[in-house]
């Protein structure tokens, strides 16, 4: 529950403490005193967005903060989730606004971001708003009401789970079978493309082996002419090279008994002759291996003319390149044969899934439908109590497919007169029918969630006499599980606090600024008074004021 909140530099509050009681708290004031600005600031620590424009004093930061008793597990999941530190029992949430607009929050002194803040709220606090009673006219609230009676949360739990796989292997068979198709549209040519690079089976690097080998056999003469020549000059002439290096290396050798450098120069000689001669033996050796063959020279531009085609077909320069080609081909062909063995897993995971799926789903319409008359006949019996005896609320129930929450399609109808005509309540309900039907609703769910704190921004809006004296008794009634706070005008309400808050303006150093004050029993009785009969209450009603409180 909310023990205190601290409000400081918000709006027309300079700076405000109040201090909850665990029951009925009732928050009255004149029109236009502040008290739905106390719920807006509330509101930021609940994770609202923060408007800079509402700081009073432009210079200096606005603090909210609320300190709260929870059971700690209530909140153990999200503490753990987050890594966050907790006090038995205890929790403590502030929000800072700069006037530069920054805004941060802290969970016991810890930063967190907006959205951890907003989602540590629902374990926390239902902040009923004016106007929140439009949600009562949205499908996914009636829904969420029904749920929250049947309070099964590990078997909605399991499964969203379950739909959330469901509809993960629907996205990958759509996936596969835009795949497949796609894939059948090219598998004609891809085969046709790859059946004509397996059929010229080139080796690695083979074209540019045959590209050099076709250029040694076309030039096969003026080669062998070539080295013949040179091979007669080292070995075969008149004067041999490597027969006048030979003599050279002796005569530089017979010197080494006069000069120090010779034996090394002699060294070198001998080096440079053992290295000549093996290149003479190299070029003989070449020499045998060249040979004019017009049949390979054919044979070669055949195999070479088969490659360049290729190449230029593929739009690639290398042989490697062209083998990489006819490996992804091979992939795409091998791949778009295999889809259908994986498009036919798929589809047998997919209606093994559709089948729990929708055995879940009949479970969870079942314990709907199961809830729904039970429902329908305490609503019924709290609109009768708060002034609509006439008023039939309907929640019909119809299976459609299957959707993250089940596959029922949940509507709340309405007839307000007993004429058997039910409707949708947004085209039926007028805003204060709206407002007590959220409240007979809100305080049904209450008996079935662990909320600990429930908020009411007059809810009572378009109620008076008898139906407020019977909302009365409801609040009173829901305040023994629960801690509520109730913003009201109805004097029957505000009899029934535990603790009531005055709203008031006061001006202080030329600035008008909201306070809230805890009222004394005559201080309440007075104000409940005033409610019922004008500024100067009579003596009459002031007796019935008494009466109230009692």
């Amino acid at each position: 529950m909310l023990q205190k909140l601290t409000i400081k530099n918000y709006a027309i509050i300079d700076h405000l403490e109040v201090d909850f009681s665990g029951n009925l708290n009732v928050i009255t004031g004149e029109t236009g005193a502040g008290k739905s600005i106390v719920l807006g600031a509330l509101s930021l620590i609940l994770g609202e967005r923060a408007d800079p424009g509402m700081l009073l004093d432009k210079e200096a930061k606005c603090v909210i903060e609320g300190a709260f008793k929870v059971k700690k597990s209530q909140v153990a999941a999200f503490f753990q989730q987050y890594e966050l530190d907790m006090e038995e029992d205890q929790l403590l949430i502030r929000r800072e606004i700069s006037s530069a607009g920054k805004s941060r929050a802290f969970v016991n002194d810890t930063p967190v971001n907006l959205n951890q803040l907003t989602e540590l709220s629902q374990y926390l606090v239902d902040l009923h708003q004016q106007f929140d009673t439009l949600e009562l006219e949205k499908s996914d609230f009636q829904r969420e009401v029904l749920d929250a009676l049947v309070n099964q949360p590990a078997m909605m739990q399991q499964y969203q789970q379950q739909f959330q796989r469901y509809s993960q292997v629907q996205r990958q068979l759509k996936q596969l079978k835009d795949q497949r198709d796609s894939a059948n549209k090219e598998l004609d040519y891809n085969k046709f493309l790859l059946d004509e690079l397996a059929d010229a089976t080139f080796a690695a690097n083979e074209i540019e082996e045959l590209d050099a080998e076709l250029k040694v056999l076309s030039h096969a003469e003026e080669i062998r002419n070539t080295l013949s020549r040179v091979y007669f000059q080292l070995n075969e002439d008149e004067q041999p090279i490597l027969q006048q290096l030979r003599q050279i290396q002796s005569s530089v050798q017979a010197l080494a008994a006069f000069h120090k450098d010779a034996p090394a120069v002699a060294e070198r000689l001998q080096s440079a002759y053992l290295e000549l001669q093996d290149i003479s033996s190299e070029i003989g050796h070449m020499n045998d291996q060249v040979q004019f063959d017009g049949a390979r020279i054919e044979l070669v531009n055949e195999r070479l003319s088969t490659g360049y085609k290729l190449l230029k077909k593929h739009g690639v320069q290398t042989t490697a390149e062209l083998l990489q080609i006819q490996e992804q081909l091979s992939s795409k062909v091998e791949g778009a044969l295999n889809l259908d063995e994986k498009l036919a897993a798929l589809e047998t995971e997919l209606e093994v899934l559709r089948a729990d799926l929708q055995q879940q789903a009949d479970t969870i319409t079942a314990a709907r439908v199961s809830a729904a008359a039970p429902f329908e006949e305490k609503v019924n019996a709290l609109l009768a109590q708060v002034g609509m005896p006439n008023a039939r609320l309907k929640a019909s129930i119809a299976q459609g497919g299957l959707n993250p929450y089940g596959q029922d399609t949940i509507e709340f109808l309405f007839d307000a007169n007993k004429s058997g005509q039910f409707a949708p309540i947004r085209k039926v309900a007028s805003g204060g029918e709206l407002s007590r039907l959220m409240l007979c609703i809100k305080s049904l769910v209450a008996q079935s969630v662990a909320l600990p704190t429930l908020i009411f921004d007059e809810i009572d809006t378009g109620i008076s006499g008898e139906a407020a004296r019977q909302v009365s008794f409801i609040m009173e009634d829901m305040a023994k599980g629960h801690q509520i706070i109730c913003i009201t005008h109805q004097p029957q309400i505000a009899g029934k606090a535990d603790h009531h808050y005055f709203v008031f303006k006061d001006a202080r150093d030329g600035k008008i600024t909201t306070n809230v004050r805890l009222l004394t029993r005559e201080e309440r009785i007075n104000k409940i008074a005033q409610m019922l009969s004008g500024e100067k209450p009579t003596a009459a009603a002031l007796e019935n004021a008494r009466e109230l409180v009692k």
